[in-house]
């Protein structure tokens, strides 16, 4: 399959399979890289569609920088290459996985996308934040005072529980295929459901699985789901 490294401005980017005027914007998670698109790229390219993918900040080619992967940076970058790919495609759809889910709800919720593919998505931040606090004995009092506080996940963060709390998702019209696994402990089946029912979104439910789908098996499973609803 054809692909090429090029740059969205700053922003390091991968081109997948031939030339097409349909596309898919490849948003990946948290701890991945432009690079894990090439699976679903080699699907979306055999059914018509090329894909974009790209490194997230604190990922891929930018560990090391200072540049956070916040969700103020991250809807930024998507916006940036959401402007790149609407002025050089005639349809585009999107691929968000589990954190590139909940920036690409923020920076996409205007934009016309034809069909959308969430694979564990965080659709609401400010749950999985408030199992961080209980998880680790942590109080939005301490948080508040000290502004950020490390923990084996991640650094929470006072400036981004703020914002998260502001901005709750209460847009999104796009025709969109979740895929949720029943062992997901970053997002409670209720959440995801509340969340479905919302935004008559069709749920796809690996009752095995986990948020990763790592486990074995998960790859046929992300695969059938992802030739089901391209």
């Amino acid at each position: 399959m054809i692909r090429e490294n090029f740059y969205i401005g700053r922003i390091p980017a991968m081109l997948w399979g031939e030339k097409s005027d349909k596309v898919y914007i490849y948003v990946h998670g948290k701890m991945s890289s432009k690079e894990s698109a090439e699976g679903f790229a080699e699907i979306a390219n055999s059914n018509g569609y090329q894909t974009i993918s790209f490194d997230l900040p604190e990922h891929g080619e930018r560990i090391g920088t200072d540049y956070k992967c916040n969700i103020v940076n991250g809807i930024a970058d998507l916006t940036q290459v959401g402007d790149y790919v609407f002025d050089h495609w005639i349809n585009v759809s999107l691929f968000g996985c589990s954190l590139g889910a909940f920036f690409s709800l923020h920076a996409y919720r205007n934009r016309n996308i034809h069909n959308c593919l969430f694979q564990s998505p965080i659709v609401n931040m400010e749950y999985l934040i408030s199992q961080m606090f209980l998880w680790f004995h942590i109080t939005e009092e301490e948080l508040m005072e000290k502004g950020e506080i490390p923990t084996p996940i991640d650094t929470m963060s006072w400036t981004y529980y703020r914002y998260v709390k502001e901005h709750q998702v209460d847009q999104w019209e796009t025709s969109t295929h979740i895929l949720y696994g029943g062992k997901d402990d970053l997002q409670s089946r209720e959440v995801i459901d509340a969340f479905v029912n919302k935004f008559n979104c069709q749920l796809t439910v690996a009752e095995s699985s986990e948020h990763s789908f790592m486990g074995v098996g998960d790859n046929k499973i992300v695969e059938a789901w992802m030739r089901n609803n391209l």
